[in-house]
């Protein structure tokens, strides 16, 4: 489907609560990087359908916190697009580069991330052993360790381009 995606930044306050727990489910981490990030949202026809959450780390770098489509609007490239603008933002702002971290059970996502041109620079052993109340299981899996990612944003180009 080709939609009209319209993207605004939130005050945290006004941010889709449903969709950041969607991405990570422990509403204290949550709050704790909404409050120092920029929440985006995506709309389609006035509705919410996505979000990411951005923090600056330095001058140079930036980490994609949270970033979560609705489950009716999956794989229809919105997370391409909201991705893609994150990017966008990042590189307006003078940033060199993108991070992300996502769990060792998240398969799509590190294929996701992956396909748009970042790197697996390290893995933070028990991250969510040791920072989540609860146990994550994802594709049978536990969600144990957490997986880093880096997008060296000068090699953004067409071939990897969102």
């Amino acid at each position: 489907m080709n939609h009209q995606i319209e993207f605004q930044s939130v005050q945290p306050e006004n941010a889709p609560w449903d969709l950041l727990l969607l991405a990570d489910p422990y509403d204290k981490n949550v709050k704790e990087y909404l409050e120092k990030g920029i929440c985006y949202i995506a709309k389609i026809a006035n509705e919410i359908v996505g979000e990411f959450v951005l923090l600056q780390k330095n001058n140079q770098v930036y980490e994609l916190m949270n970033i979560a489509v609705l489950p009716e609007y999956q794989a229809q490239k919105i997370g391409k697009s909201l991705l893609g603008y994150a990017i966008s933002i990042s590189q307006k702002r003078g940033a060199t580069e993108l991070e992300v971290g996502t769990g060792n059970s998240s398969l799509s996502q590190l294929a996701f991330y992956q396909k748009a041109g970042f790197r697996i620079v390290g893995v933070i052993p028990n991250f969510f052993i040791d920072n989540y109340e609860e146990p994550i299981y994802e594709n049978g899996i536990q969600c144990r360790d957490m997986i880093r990612l880096k997008l060296k944003l000068s090699e953004v180009n067409e071939e990897n381009a969102i």
